[in-house]
């Protein structure tokens, strides 16, 4: 059984999962706009060295450079359609291929033109981060977004987090204004 976690929240990836080398990062959630207007959610990963900022814009994953540099981290592409998963997108990590110098893998969701299209967080209902044993299928831990995020453009949902030789999965919950290219830059990436 997943174990939820709650805001700020984390789990060791070995102690849950023994052994666990690959895993997936699904992400979810229920757009609902307005005046049935369209929500484009997107989801993204940046790959942080200890000062939190990205190597280099390689290490920057979404919908336009779907693999990080060493290739340690794929996206599955923009919005799935398999009927075996409740998840919307997913990023797979290849925990054992991560280079050593890379600390943290921020996972982010942005609205793709929020401000003209009047639109945020506040919009979106039953988001969610989970954290899945890519071999045997097995979800490890899910974070429920349950906030108000009506005034956010860009949400940190969860991240990945090397400590001392291990993985963990923390849930986030950050909220950020703005969109993908303000959140971007801030992790270093030259949007």
């Amino acid at each position: 059984m997943a174990i939820h976690l709650q805001k700020g929240g984390n789990v060791s990836l070995s102690q849950e999962a023994p052994g666990v080398q690959r895993v997936i990062i699904g992400l979810g959630w229920a757009p609902e706009p307005p005046n049935g207007t369209v929500c484009d959610l997107d989801s993204s990963a940046f790959l942080l060295r200890a000062d939190g900022k990205v190597k280099s814009d390689d290490d920057f994953v979404f919908y336009n450079n779907l693999r990080s540099e060493d290739g340690s981290v794929e996206h599955a592409g923009d919005k799935l359609t398999s009927p075996n998963t409740t998840d919307e997108e997913q990023l797979e990590v290849d925990l054992a291929h991560v280079p050593p110098d890379i600390q943290r893998i921020a996972v982010a969701v942005t609205i793709r033109d929020a401000e003209a299209r009047h639109q945020d967080f506040g919009m979106v209902s039953h988001a969610f981060i989970r954290c899945v044993d890519a071999d045997s299928d097995r979800e490890i831990a899910r974070f429920d977004l349950s906030e108000d995020y009506s005034s956010e453009t860009s949400l940190v949902f969860g991240e990945l987090v090397r400590a001392n030789g291990d993985w963990r999965f923390r849930a986030v919950g950050q909220g950020y204004r703005g969109g993908l290219s303000p959140l971007a830059r801030s992790y270093g990436v030259d949007a």
